[in-house]
């Protein structure tokens, strides 16, 4: 059975709608209308969920490459563990034995001594021998000695190489060198330093100076 259509009937439907009363179109019209606004809500919604998963996606994507490296910063750590194991070890050992170099409160009058019989065993005469104001630090103290001796030219030499050769750290300092006027010798100043680790007590009120001293600033 052939289906006879008369365009011209269709395209009359569509001629002279009224859009602000869709009631009184014809059939063809409203149909046609209602396909159309499916079809809109159909794609509307296809690009929303598009939209969303390309976002989820893109987090996705950001979030691998953190977790591949984090994982590859903890595979370089867990790789190199011996290592730093053997590093923190050697520094430890480094510290300790700079610690032990560096005398107690209680070892000060003993070094003093030891810096004094080292002039003293290479003849030298000690003209002033000095201790001045402590300088405390963080963690240690720092004694300056003033002192003045009179020798000969390779007796201070032998002197200053005994100082060095101390178990404990003893530098010397703005050395001056003198020729002496009565005799053939020669005169030495310098400012010793030595230096000492601070006990707990100390340790504990240079830090509660500090931050007293940081409170008075920001009242």
């Amino acid at each position: 059975m052939a289906l006879n259509i008369d365009l011209n009937q269709i395209v009359d439907q569509f001629r002279g709608l009224n859009p602000n009363d869709v009631g009184t179109w014809p059939l063809l019209p409203r149909v046609a209308a209602m396909l159309a606004v499916f079809v809109a809500v159909l794609l509307l919604g296809w690009f929303l969920y598009l939209s969303g998963l390309q976002e989820e996606r893109q987090g996705g994507v950001k979030q691998e490459e953190q977790l591949k490296g984090e994982y590859k910063k903890k595979i370089a750590q867990a790789v190199n563990l011996d290592a730093l194991r053997q590093q923190k070890e050697e520094v430890t050992q480094s510290v300790n034995s700079l610690e032990k170099k560096l005398p107690s409160k209680a070892e000060m009058d003993a070094l003093l001594s030891d810096i004094n019989q080292a002039g003293v065993g290479r003849g030298l005469q000690f003209e002033l021998f000095k201790p001045g104001q402590v300088v405390v630090k963080d963690y240690y103290a720092e004694l300056p000695i003033n002192i003045r001796i009179t020798g000969h030219y390779h007796d201070l030499a032998a002197f200053t190489s005994d100082i060095a050769k101390l178990p404990r750290i003893v530098t010397l300092n703005e050395i001056v060198l003198k020729m002496n006027d009565k005799s053939s010798g020669l005169t030495m100043e310098s400012v010793a330093k030595t230096f000492r680790y601070l006990d707990v007590e100390e340790v504990s009120a240079v830090k509660k100076a500090k931050t007293d001293a940081k409170s008075g600033k920001k009242k």
